[in-house]
């Protein structure tokens, strides 16, 4: 009989150590070790067996000889889910997605298991009972398809097992810290467990060319519970984001070996499950009868996605001594620092001043080529003067009040075209190489913060 012994893992990034420590020597993290009773054998057999003869020595091989192979992708039928992955699923990949409880991380797995057609896929559920999936895909469609299956269990022994029997196409598991596996003596959602049973569904995703979903829990700090090695494994880790009294929810890629980790799909969440928004743009742009103050749409890029949102600020006498600073959606030190842009620049006074900014829609921007568009709405409160809702800005403010340009400013310009909008403020060394003649946009080139200003309050 195999001896077991136990050993002390860290909770936050998973660190082991033969005895308990106040401390983590690895993230520095205070009383995060508990003690899991682990087993040690010589011979561990897999979950997922291969067979004595499909086992390989491998052998290094010079790069030019290794032959090329177009890697082919499954459209999944959601355009917004494709364009996160970076065009599709590919061959034995494995998707770790995130993002808090209630969101919707199920209800988006169970649709993509019910709308890919003729792929058998294999739904593994540890959290709910064959009744709660059947009702949720009965609000999500109308007519659930028949290649979809569904497993409740938490062995990862008995999972392969029917996996071995029903040979699906993808697999999707939900969740990851629900699965417990024999060899590890330990509960289910500790550091050691969450690795081994993801290590055992990595092995067999490459070596079947099985796409495997995992869902995963967070912890109260936004992070993907269970060891940071968990987030490693994975080829890409997707984040989905919202806030659960709004309609709308974002998909963000965090990591992807097969495509950009910068893309994003925004979806709305209804009573018959979440829809793709395909035109975010028009969503995050508030429908107005009268120019309102403090308002400047600016144009921005998730990904290779354009988008136009509405950024919003409110400039009020400081009711107390200190004054607030407060940005939602946006990062508070860059505002910050584009106030002393202001005061030191424009001579606008501020310092004593509540700011308060806002982006409309719920989401988070960290393109620079926003800051034009902040200042401008925050002029535009202080002194009370509207912006017409017909003018956007692309363009990044330096700390000597200079506009600077930004990247691929003609999907920018195209955009806010297609939109109806009748001018766009840019960087003058965005100026360089635009064909001027083929946008019926009025682009207007500046500078310094000053001469905008000049242009729009006069």
């Amino acid at each position: 009989m195999a001896k077991s012994k136990s050993a002390y893992f860290c909770q936050s990034c998973g660190y082991e150590s033969a005895k308990w420590l106040g401390k983590c020597p690895s993230c520095n993290e205070w009383n995060t070790f508990v003690e899991e009773i682990i087993e040690k054998s010589n011979a561990k057999v897999p979950s997922w067996k291969t067979s004595s003869g499909s086992q390989r020595l491998s052998k290094p091989t010079r790069v030019d000889n290794i032959q090329s192979i177009k890697e082919e992708r499954l459209l999944t039928g959601d355009q917004e889910l494709d364009r996160v992955l970076g065009g599709g699923l590919v061959a034995g990949s494995v998707i770790l997605i995130g993002g808090e409880p209630g969101i919707g991380k199920s209800t988006l797995m169970l649709q993509l298991a019910l709308n890919i057609s003729g792929k058998k896929i294999l739904y593994i559920s540890g959290e709910e009972s064959e009744q709660q999936i059947k009702m949720r895909a009965e609000r999500i469609t109308a007519v659930p398809t028949a290649e979809c299956y569904i497993l409740t269990e938490t062995s990862t022994q008995n999972i392969f097992k029917q996996i071995e029997t029903l040979e699906p196409h993808i697999v999707v598991v939900d969740s990851i810290q629900t699965l417990h596996s024999a060899h590890i003596d330990s509960t289910p959602g500790s550091v050691s467990q969450v690795r081994e049973c993801t290590a055992e569904l990595l092995r067999f995703a490459k070596e079947t060319d099985t796409p495997v979903f995992l869902i995963g829990h967070i912890t109260k700090d936004g992070t993907i519970a269970g060891p940071k090695i968990l987030e490693h494994m994975v080829d890409t880790v997707l984040q989905f984001e919202g806030d659960r009294h709004h309609v709308y929810r974002i998909l963000r890629s965090i990591k992807n070996r097969f495509g950009a980790a910068a893309e994003m799909g925004i979806y709305a969440m209804h009573g018959n499950g979440l829809r793709q928004v395909s035109n975010p743009s028009e969503i995050l742009l508030s429908q107005r009868d009268e120019e309102l103050t403090g308002i400047a749409i600016s144009a921005t890029l998730e990904g290779a996605r354009p988008m136009l949102i509405e950024t919003q600020a409110l400039v009020s006498a400081a009711a107390y001594g200190t004054p607030q600073r407060s940005a939602n959606g946006f990062d508070t030190k860059r505002m910050n620092m584009l106030l002393a842009v202001l005061e030191k620049r424009c001579g606008f006074r501020l310092s004593t001043r509540d700011v308060f900014l806002n982006i409309a829609g719920g989401i988070k921007v960290e393109d620079p080529a926003i800051d034009l568009a902040i200042l401008v709405a925050i002029i535009s409160s202080h002194e009370d003067i509207p912006v017409s809702s017909k003018i956007c800005f692309a363009a990044e403010v330096g700390l000597s009040g200079e506009i600077r340009a930004v990247n691929r400013i003609e999907q920018r310009i195209t955009e806010a075209e297609k939109l109806g909008f009748e001018k766009i403020f840019i960087s003058n060394y965005n100026r360089k190489g635009l064909v001027v003649e083929k946008y019926k946009i009025e682009l207007i080139a500046v500078r310094k913060i000053e001469g905008v200003f000049s242009i729009l309050f006069g």
